[in-house]
């Protein structure tokens, strides 16, 4: 992997560890819900002015449907119920939270795409699992799992069905242009949400709304530019392999930006979630039998 393929992936994974901050700070003037339609028309702009300029073709009309369904588990369901864990989870157990993704995304691939696990793969899944709860308890004061974090974790299962239900697309159209039309769909979802923003809008602080404008056009738009490019010059599992570091720039962002820490049962459960993950990705998985369409 050259220099600049490198450049970019550490841009894409310092944007999107940063995100989990910039959510706190954005709540800091802005609900759950107006934050993410904000953050998103920002991103949606955004990636109209470089889909303008790199020529993005337009779907066609038969994978509308699933692009639709697409947008709203992958960006409103997941970005909304991300905002609303946030009130009470902190920036790096969310990270931690959101990491263990790819154990629901196991799962439902056994479900939907035809993919076996191991018994080595079920006993990661399990560890994940494990990981999870020690979460939960971490940043509910170690006594009783936090509300939020329920909330975190319908936002990482959500994210595993987008995962899952975008594969057919990837024959047929470039993760950029997946992207772009997921994000389009997920932003028109949300616009019933648009009562009250211009209110919202007025009274926030600039602080918070600089922070909104942030991750519109960082994480939400610039990092995935960033990403594709990087996906286009490495092979993907050597790329996405880097994502498992994104927790940690997490972590220390928030400590720089916010002045938080999670909690050191959060932490520990992270370890022990990412560890699931690893197995269940690396070494848990057998050859599939039937696909999804």
């Amino acid at each position: 992997m050259d220099l600049t393929t490198l450049s970019a992936l550490a841009f894409t994974l310092v944007l999107w560890a940063s995100a989990f901050a910039g959510i706190r700070a954005g709540l800091e003037g802005y609900g759950p819900a107006h934050l993410a339609l904000l953050r998103f028309l920002v991103a949606s702009s955004t990636l109209v002015v470089y889909a303008a300029l790199a020529r993005v073709r337009p779907p066609r009309r038969a994978d509308l449907g699933r692009i639709a369904l697409l947008g709203f588990l992958g960006i409103t369901v997941y970005h909304v119920a991300l905002n609303y864990g946030e009130l009470t989870v902190s920036a790096g157990a969310a990270s931690l939270l959101i990491a263990s993704g790819p154990i629901f995304t196991a799962l439902l691939a056994v479900f939907f795409l035809g993919e076996r696990l191991t018994p080595l793969g079920w006993a990661g899944i399990g560890l994940g699992f494990a990981g999870v709860a020690l979460i939960a308890l971490g940043e509910g004061g170690g006594l009783r799992f936090s509300p939020g974090a329920f909330w975190i974790v319908l936002a990482a299962f959500s994210t595993s069905l987008y995962f899952v239900f975008q594969k057919p697309l990837h024959g047929r159209y470039t993760p950029l242009e997946v992207t772009a039309y997921t994000l389009w769909a997920g932003t028109l979802w949300m616009l019933p949400l648009l009562p009250g923003l211009p209110a919202e809008l007025a009274a926030a602080p600039p602080a918070a709304t600089w922070s909104v404008v942030y991750l519109g056009v960082g994480p939400g738009a610039l990092a995935y530019v960033a990403w594709t490019f990087a996906l286009s010059r490495a092979p993907a599992s050597r790329v996405t392999s880097f994502l498992y570091l994104s927790p940690a720039l997490a972590i220390v962002i928030a400590w720089v930006w916010l002045g938080e820490w999670p909690s050191l049962l959060a932490v520990v459960g992270g370890a022990v979630a990412i560890v699931g993950v690893l197995v269940t990705q690396y070494a848990g998985r057998a050859p599939a039998s039937r696909g999804i369409s």
